[in-house]
Protein backbone atom coordinates (compact mmCIF):
# COMPACT_ATOMS: atom_id res chain seq x y z
CA UNK A 1 0.00 0.00 0.00
CA UNK A 2 1.28 3.41 -1.43
CA UNK A 3 1.93 5.39 2.13
CA UNK A 4 2.22 8.55 0.02
CA UNK A 5 -0.42 7.53 -1.81
CA UNK A 6 -3.18 6.99 0.59
CA UNK A 7 -2.62 11.03 1.80
CA UNK A 8 -4.98 13.62 -0.28
CA UNK A 9 -2.92 16.34 -2.35
CA UNK A 10 -4.46 20.14 -1.37
CA UNK A 11 -5.68 22.04 -3.79
CA UNK A 12 -4.55 25.64 -3.05
CA UNK A 13 -6.76 28.61 -3.23
CA UNK A 14 -7.18 29.55 -6.97
CA UNK A 15 -6.06 26.21 -8.55
CA UNK A 16 -8.99 23.90 -10.03
CA UNK A 17 -8.25 20.41 -11.86
CA UNK A 18 -10.05 19.20 -14.47
CA UNK A 19 -10.23 15.27 -15.30
CA UNK A 20 -11.63 15.05 -19.21
CA UNK A 21 -10.75 11.48 -20.86
CA UNK A 22 -7.97 10.56 -19.22
CA UNK A 23 -6.15 13.65 -19.04
CA UNK A 24 -5.07 15.28 -15.99
CA UNK A 25 -5.51 19.58 -16.50
CA UNK A 26 -4.35 21.62 -13.68
CA UNK A 27 -4.73 25.33 -13.30
CA UNK A 28 -3.51 27.79 -11.22
CA UNK A 29 -1.90 31.32 -11.22
CA UNK A 30 1.06 30.33 -12.59
CA UNK A 31 -0.12 28.52 -15.80
CA UNK A 32 -1.56 25.19 -16.28
CA UNK A 33 0.07 21.98 -16.94
CA UNK A 34 -1.53 18.50 -18.39
CA UNK A 35 -0.83 14.70 -17.86
CA UNK A 36 -2.31 11.82 -18.90
CA UNK A 37 -3.85 9.17 -16.37
CA UNK A 38 -2.45 5.53 -16.38
CA UNK A 39 -5.57 3.69 -16.96
CA UNK A 40 -5.12 1.76 -13.78
CA UNK A 41 -5.43 4.85 -11.72
CA UNK A 42 -8.27 6.25 -9.94
CA UNK A 43 -8.62 10.05 -8.92
CA UNK A 44 -11.33 11.56 -6.49
CA UNK A 45 -11.25 15.16 -7.55
CA UNK A 46 -12.83 18.17 -4.93
CA UNK A 47 -12.13 21.73 -5.07
CA UNK A 48 -10.31 21.28 -1.70
CA UNK A 49 -8.42 17.78 -2.54
CA UNK A 50 -7.37 15.13 -5.37
CA UNK A 51 -7.58 11.95 -4.02
CA UNK A 52 -5.54 8.94 -5.89
CA UNK A 53 -6.79 5.43 -5.94
CA UNK A 54 -5.80 2.34 -7.49
CA UNK A 55 -8.38 -0.51 -7.63
CA UNK A 56 -6.35 -3.61 -6.40
CA UNK A 57 -4.01 -2.00 -3.36
CA UNK A 58 -2.11 -5.25 -3.34
CA UNK A 59 -0.95 -5.49 -6.94
CA UNK A 60 2.55 -4.29 -7.36
CA UNK A 61 2.22 -2.68 -10.48
CA UNK A 62 -0.31 -1.02 -9.29
CA UNK A 63 0.76 -0.07 -5.95
CA UNK A 64 4.39 1.43 -8.49
CA UNK A 65 1.62 3.50 -10.24
CA UNK A 66 -0.21 4.62 -6.98
CA UNK A 67 3.01 6.43 -5.57
CA UNK A 68 4.14 7.88 -9.36
CA UNK A 69 0.97 9.29 -10.34
CA UNK A 70 0.44 10.64 -6.39
CA UNK A 71 4.00 12.29 -6.91
CA UNK A 72 3.30 13.96 -10.20
CA UNK A 73 0.17 15.09 -9.47
CA UNK A 74 1.59 16.76 -6.23
CA UNK A 75 4.14 18.31 -8.51
CA UNK A 76 1.52 19.91 -11.12
CA UNK A 77 -0.33 21.35 -8.16
CA UNK A 78 2.79 22.87 -6.70
CA UNK A 79 4.17 24.14 -9.83
CA UNK A 80 1.02 25.79 -10.90
CA UNK A 81 0.60 27.37 -7.57
CA UNK A 82 4.20 28.10 -6.62
CA UNK A 83 6.19 26.82 -9.43
CA UNK A 84 9.68 25.73 -9.21
CA UNK A 85 13.18 27.09 -9.55
CA UNK A 86 16.72 25.64 -9.84
CA UNK A 87 20.00 27.62 -9.34
CA UNK A 88 23.41 27.25 -10.79
CA UNK A 89 26.97 29.31 -10.56
CA UNK A 90 30.02 30.29 -12.74
CA UNK A 91 33.03 30.00 -11.25
CA UNK A 92 36.65 30.15 -12.83
CA UNK A 93 38.42 32.90 -14.15
CA UNK A 94 37.11 34.64 -17.51
CA UNK A 95 33.99 32.51 -16.78
CA UNK A 96 30.79 34.56 -17.33
CA UNK A 97 27.59 34.69 -18.53
CA UNK A 98 24.99 37.00 -19.75
CA UNK A 99 21.53 37.32 -21.21
CA UNK A 100 18.70 36.10 -19.77
CA UNK A 101 14.72 35.52 -20.39
CA UNK A 102 14.68 32.92 -23.48
CA UNK A 103 18.45 32.39 -24.04
CA UNK A 104 21.61 32.32 -21.95
CA UNK A 105 25.10 33.43 -23.60
CA UNK A 106 27.90 32.18 -21.99
CA UNK A 107 31.70 32.31 -21.97
CA UNK A 108 32.88 28.78 -20.66
CA UNK A 109 37.18 29.13 -21.70
CA UNK A 110 36.23 27.62 -25.06
CA UNK A 111 37.27 29.37 -28.14
CA UNK A 112 33.83 30.39 -28.47
CA UNK A 113 31.06 31.44 -26.57
CA UNK A 114 27.77 28.95 -25.68
CA UNK A 115 24.86 30.18 -26.93
CA UNK A 116 21.90 28.50 -24.79
CA UNK A 117 18.44 28.95 -25.83
CA UNK A 118 15.68 28.49 -23.11
CA UNK A 119 12.79 25.80 -23.43
CA UNK A 120 9.43 27.19 -23.67
CA UNK A 121 7.98 27.89 -20.51
CA UNK A 122 11.51 28.08 -19.19
CA UNK A 123 12.88 31.62 -17.95
CA UNK A 124 16.36 32.23 -16.82
CA UNK A 125 17.61 35.39 -14.53
CA UNK A 126 21.11 36.45 -14.55
CA UNK A 127 22.74 37.56 -11.45
CA UNK A 128 26.24 38.22 -11.42
CA UNK A 129 27.67 34.75 -11.76
CA UNK A 130 24.33 33.11 -10.60
CA UNK A 131 21.70 31.85 -13.40
CA UNK A 132 18.29 30.98 -11.80
CA UNK A 133 16.23 28.72 -13.61
CA UNK A 134 12.51 28.88 -12.78
CA UNK A 135 9.06 27.71 -14.52
CA UNK A 136 5.60 25.67 -13.66
CA UNK A 137 7.75 21.94 -14.68
CA UNK A 138 9.60 20.54 -12.36
CA UNK A 139 11.04 17.93 -14.59
CA UNK A 140 11.58 20.59 -17.06
CA UNK A 141 13.11 23.12 -14.53
CA UNK A 142 15.51 20.22 -13.31
CA UNK A 143 16.44 18.85 -17.23
CA UNK A 144 16.93 22.51 -17.92
CA UNK A 145 19.62 23.12 -15.10
CA UNK A 146 21.32 20.17 -15.88
CA UNK A 147 22.01 20.70 -19.43
CA UNK A 148 23.40 23.87 -18.52
CA UNK A 149 25.31 21.95 -16.19
CA UNK A 150 26.46 19.64 -18.45
CA UNK A 151 27.98 22.30 -20.77
CA UNK A 152 30.96 22.58 -18.42
CA UNK A 153 31.21 20.20 -15.75
CA UNK A 154 33.03 21.73 -12.09
CA UNK A 155 36.28 19.65 -12.62
CA UNK A 156 38.06 18.72 -9.18
CA UNK A 157 41.68 20.17 -9.86
CA UNK A 158 40.36 23.87 -9.78
CA UNK A 159 36.99 23.70 -9.37
CA UNK A 160 36.16 25.53 -12.60
CA UNK A 161 32.89 25.25 -14.04
CA UNK A 162 29.26 25.51 -13.99
CA UNK A 163 28.15 24.05 -10.87
CA UNK A 164 24.60 23.91 -8.54
CA UNK A 165 24.34 26.52 -5.41
CA UNK A 166 25.54 24.85 -2.32
CA UNK A 167 27.15 21.82 -4.42
CA UNK A 168 30.29 20.10 -3.01
CA UNK A 169 32.72 19.66 -5.87
CA UNK A 170 35.57 16.47 -4.09
CA UNK A 171 39.02 18.00 -4.99
CA UNK A 172 41.83 16.69 -5.69
CA UNK A 173 45.59 17.43 -5.01
CA UNK A 174 47.63 18.16 -7.98
CA UNK A 175 50.48 16.34 -9.06
CA UNK A 176 53.10 18.16 -7.14
CA UNK A 177 51.14 17.82 -3.93
CA UNK A 178 51.45 14.21 -4.43
CA UNK A 179 55.07 14.47 -5.67
CA UNK A 180 56.14 16.07 -2.14
CA UNK A 181 54.46 13.28 0.32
Amino acid sequence: MSRLGKLPIEMPAGATAVLDKKVLTVKGAKGELKQEIHDLIRLEITPEAIKVSVADSENKKERAMWGLFYSLIKNMVQGVSQGYEKKLEIQGVGYKVAGGGNALNLSLGFSHPVNFPMPAGIVAAVEGNTITISGIDKQLVGETAAQIRRLKKPEPYKGKGIRYVGEIVRRKAGKTAAKGA
